[in-house]
Order: structure tokens, then C-alpha cells, then sequence
């Protein structure tokens, strides 16, 4: 039997087999949930191109704190780097989807189904709480390359947190946020370790020729983003 699933429309965490007062994530109240259905009817998934290999998935329109996810085509086949918040159908197939951490799981369970499509987080992420209803097909604990997808995991805003890199492209997600011409590290952690953990970020990507960051909210150049990373990011607010 299909279970219950709601969406919340401030931050766009998916519910699964549950109907709580509030949102596990966000705290928001009951009356601003939504069914996964109805859901995926309001809001669908537009894909935009970042390169000839990534794309872009965001929910159109904007599903609370909306985040991008990324679709990879690698030569062995499809793979994304977190997932969106609204169940698309019309998406084309993919097989593997990776997390960057636990906060953007999105509806994978919903494509996990739809697509047969294998799930992915780190095993410190995996053991959070809002994580228990969500199917994983596998865990890990260390860096590692898949198809081509070299993965770093560095600990700080989350214990599981985890970059990307793919030829010429950085996925950060949102362990930096941009500010005016600067930038600050994503507050929601402990400031030591995620401080920490940008200096880890720093020694893997010395000496990388890249050319796109693709952040969970802004597609930016690398140089232009390394600049604003190496004048030191703050911690703390927005």
C-alpha cells in the first residue's frame, strides 16, 4: 500500500508516512502542507543547461527555500547530485543519485521508485533523524570516484557533508552562501568544524583547473567564486 506523503511549502522537506503539527525540518505548521500529488501538480521541474554534460533541476515555481539539484551525464550513464523537492514524471530516466547531505533529500524516495534509481549519502548523514523514512540503497564513509564524479567529503556543516567535482565543475551546494561581493559559510553547524571544513575544501581543489561552481541556489564562474572563497568566508547570520 502507496504510504501518505506531504510536502511543506516553506522549505519543501517531503514527509513520508507521516502527517506531523510541524515540519521536522523547518518547524512550519501543519496548515502549510501540501500532498506529494498535489504537489507534483503545482510544481514542476525545469531543466536548464549549465554545460554540455550538467543540467540544472529546479521546481517551477519556487517551492519554498528552494534548492537546485544537478543531473550529470556521465559515459556510463545518468547521475544527480541531490535531489528536487516536487516529483516530476516527465524527467528523463537516471540511475544514481548522490547526496551532498541529508538537508536536500527532496521526493528520491518518489524517483527512487519511478526510475529504479540507486540512492547514495554519506553514513554520518544517513543516521539523522529525519532521514528514517527515506530509502537508501548504500552508504559511505570515504572519498571515492564514481564514473568520473569525484566525491570529497569534508565534515563541517553537516558530519556526512560532501562536494562534487566532474571535469571543469564544482558542486558545493550550500556550504557557502554569496553575499554582496563576498561570501559566508552556511551558519547552520558548528562554526569550528565548518570553518575547518572550508580549509579541507581549499587544499582539494589546489591546483584544479575548474570553471563553473554549481551552488545550491547560484551557478557562478570558478574564478570569480574562488576569489570570494580565498578572501575568507565569515561564519554567522545571513
Amino acid at each position: 500500500m502507496k504510504k501518505e506523503q506531504f510536502v511543506c511549502l516553506v522549505c519543501g522537506f517531503n514527509m513520508i508516512g507521516f502527517h506531523p503539527d510541524n515540519c521536522p525540518f523547518c518547524g512550519a505548521p501543519k496548515a502549510r502542507f501540501i500532498t506529494a500529488e498535489e504537489c507534483s501538480t503545482r510544481y514542476k521541474v525545469a531543466a536548464t543547461p549549465v554545460s554540455d554534460k550538467v543540467t540544472r533541476l529546479n521546481s517551477r515555481p519556487a517551492l519554498g527555500l528552494e534548492h537546485a539539484a544537478y543531473r550529470i551525464e556521465t559515459s556510463a550513464g545518468p547521475c544527480w547530485i541531490d535531489c528536487p523537492s516536487s516529483f516530476d514524471a516527465s524527467l528523463p530516466d537516471v540511475d544514481t543519485i548522490l547526496f551532498t547531505h541529508h538537508h536536500f533529500l527532496g521526493a528520491s524516495n518518489l524517483y527512487r521508485e519511478h526510475f529504479g534509481a540507486r540512492i547514495n549519502i554519506h553514513q554520518a548523514d544517513s543516521r539523522h533523524d529525519i532521514c528514517r523514512p527515506f530509502p537508501f540503497d548504500g552508504t559511505f564513509e570515504e572519498d571515492f570516484t564514481h564514473r568520473g564524479l569525484e566525491a570529497f567529503h569534508i565534515d563541517g556543516h553537516t558530519p556526512g557533508f560532501t562536494f562534487y567535482i566532474f571535469e571543469e565543475t564544482l558542486f558545493i551546494c550550500d556550504y557557502v552562501f554569496l553575499v554582496d561581493d563576498g561570501m559566508r559559510f552556511n551558519p547552520f553547524g558548528p562554526a569550528d568544524r565548518t570553518i575547518a571544513g572550508g580549509r579541507r575544501i581549499r587544499e582539494h581543489l589546489d591546483g584544479r583547473q575548474l570553471t563553473t561552481v554549481c551552488g545550491y541556489n547560484y551557478v557562478i564562474d570558478y574564478r570569480d567564486w574562488l576569489r570570494k572563497f580565498e578572501a575568507g568566508p565569515t561564519f554567522g547570520g545571513f
